[in-house]
């Protein structure tokens, strides 16, 4: 802090469930900024979180749903029917009930091998979005962003994936916490084709869902040394586009050259642009 300014609040737990609940629920407040939560003291910390929706995982639907079942605190949601919750909740009532005795099998400490190297960018929105119009915007915004790393990289992409998560406690009528679809394409690292793909994922899918995250990834890269030609499209001036905007970005800044749709309601580039590292969602394509 001497050095930066910077405050951090830390949250230890014997899991990553009870290191975030200490977080939010203790660590904020303690002058120290720091909090302790362990299996042995679940009673006296994770039963008294209040209001219910303080939890991880309850938001104000579940928390409705949850009392429509006579529960309403984790202290009642921890000494309920394991089986009634999960028949009436599904998988989401079963992982509600071991979250409420601070129970978390997530293992950190396992080391990941990606199957192959990919380019990507996820972000949490600020807000619930229920508007598509204003969904589009970011997704146009993220492929924007991603195609910018690919011809950083000087990679092209055939496979383009989209991914939306839904509000914590919102499920849709097939019970899905939210909906991700890949498509393969021609090799490209044109931002307007990429955002294009993504945008008609989100037509064919998105029928008014609550969305808290989204998610772009490409995949199958190849160096950019080929190029397939279209009868049909001016590549060349295409190209010649997205190459300017890269140097004026290099040169001036990302918010230098916005898209319009960026300064709408919805739009999140802007902002995320002053963000630090990782919150960015990758600072190469900003």
């Amino acid at each position: 802090f001497r050095e930066t300014g910077i405050y951090t609040t830390v949250g230890i737990g014997d899991n990553p469930l009870l290191a975030k609940l200490a977080l939010d629920n203790e660590a904020k407040y303690n002058p120290d900024m720091k909090a302790e939560w362990r299996y042995k003291n679940v009673s006296n910390t994770v039963w008294k979180i209040d209001p219910i929706t303080e939890f991880w995982g309850i938001g104000e639907r579940m928390a409705l749903r949850l009392r429509r079942l006579g529960i309403n605190s984790i202290y009642e949601l921890a000494h309920s029917n394991y089986y009634y919750l999960k028949k009436e909740l599904g998988v989401h009532g079963a992982q509600l009930y071991a979250h409420a005795w601070g129970i978390d099998r997530t293992f950190l400490g396992e080391s990941y091998t990606p199957k192959s190297k990919s380019i990507g960018n996820s972000q949490v929105l600020p807000r619930d979005y229920t508007s598509k119009k204003e969904l589009e915007i970011v997704v146009r915004e993220m492929a924007d962003q991603v195609a910018t790393r690919l011809r950083k990289a000087n990679v092209k992409t055939s496979t383009v994936r989209l991914w939306i998560g839904y509000s914590l406690s919102y499920i849709d009528d097939f019970g899905k916490t939210g909906f991700g679809k890949q498509i393969k394409i021609p090799p490209t690292n044109n931002s307007q084709e990429i955002a294009n793909v993504l945008v008609g994922i989100l037509d064919d899918y998105y029928v008014g869902q609550v969305v808290r995250n989204i998610g772009v990834n490409c995949t199958k890269l190849e160096n950019n040394h080929t190029q397939q030609l279209s009868l049909f499209e001016d590549v060349v001036k295409a190209d010649d586009f997205n190459e300017v905007v890269d140097e004026v970005r290099r040169k001036f800044g990302f918010t230098k050259l916005v898209y319009a749709s960026s300064l709408l309601k919805g739009g999140r580039a802007i902002e995320r642009s002053s963000l630090v590292g990782g919150h960015a969602g990758g600072m190469d394509g900003l």
